[in-house]
């Protein structure tokens, strides 16, 4: 889905959030939430701010929980989220499902709760004000494809895949399907997955450290679907069901 809809002022690319939802043995989980019904409705101003600069569509009708409900999932079936970060532009949704259990990384919790640097300006902490069930994890308990993991309670198989640069505690996500792999990577990747859409200094400021890596594990692992936390709206458009 896309739940983060905008078009920054420069460039003018039409670019989408992604968020999964992904059917487990615990019902839909959701990977990243993109904005809620709270930023288009009563913006915090940091919110306002990043959404006059980014061009954040203001539309109530994109966000996870009215997209899933016009597929019959109601906000109480969702009971887990999954997040790459808590940026409110992957974790604005949190308030929508107040009953659901959030898995994320602690480091990425305590940035959250205490931010200190320029990049953790976006995070709004009004998307945790229902006062949510945290799952904090740290310990890395599996290898997934060469990269440290830690496995989540579900089925299909879920990893939170530390990608530590763009935040304290920002994560990939693997998802496995009928014959492959999504691994979500979140902002630790650039737009639409291509790396040569933004020069690789500038992606290191930003996205962190990741991007070489990623690109030669996605040559090595085609078998693997990339996925960057904001896409083309060209691919929304071919691949949203």
């Amino acid at each position: 889905m896309d739940c983060a809809p905008m078009r920054p002022w420069f460039p003018r690319w039409e670019v989408g959030g992604t968020c999964l939802a992904v059917d487990t043995d615990q019902g839909v989980v959701l990977v990243d939430t993109g904005v809620g019904l709270h930023d288009h409705e009563h913006p915090y101003w940091i919110v306002r701010l990043f959404a006059l600069d980014f061009g954040l569509r203001r539309d109530p009708e994109t966000t996870a929980v009215r997209q899933l409900a016009r597929r019959g999932i109601a906000a109480g079936d969702v009971r887990h989220i999954v997040l790459t970060h808590l940026h409110f532009d992957h974790a604005g949704g949190l308030p929508d499902f107040p009953h659901a259990q959030i898995h994320v990384h602690r480091l990425e919790h305590e940035a959250f709760l205490r931010p200190r640097s320029w990049i953790e300006l976006a995070y709004d902490r009004f998307d945790a004000a229902h006062d949510p069930a945290w799952r904090l994890y740290e310990q890395i308990d599996a290898d997934w494809f060469g990269f440290g993991a830690i496995r989540l309670p579900f089925t299909p198989r879920l990893y939170l895949v530390p990608l530590f640069g763009h935040t304290r505690g920002h994560c990939g996500v693997a998802i496995q399907t009928g014959d492959g792999w999504i691994f979500q990577c979140g902002d630790a990747l650039p737009l639409n997955a291509e790396f040569d859409v933004t020069p690789a200094w500038l992606n290191g400021i930003v996205l962190g450290p990741h991007g070489p890596r990623l690109e030669a594990f996605a040559r090595a692992h085609p078998e693997v679907r990339l996925l960057a936390g904001h896409m083309r709206r060209s691919f929304f458009e071919v691949h949203l069901t």
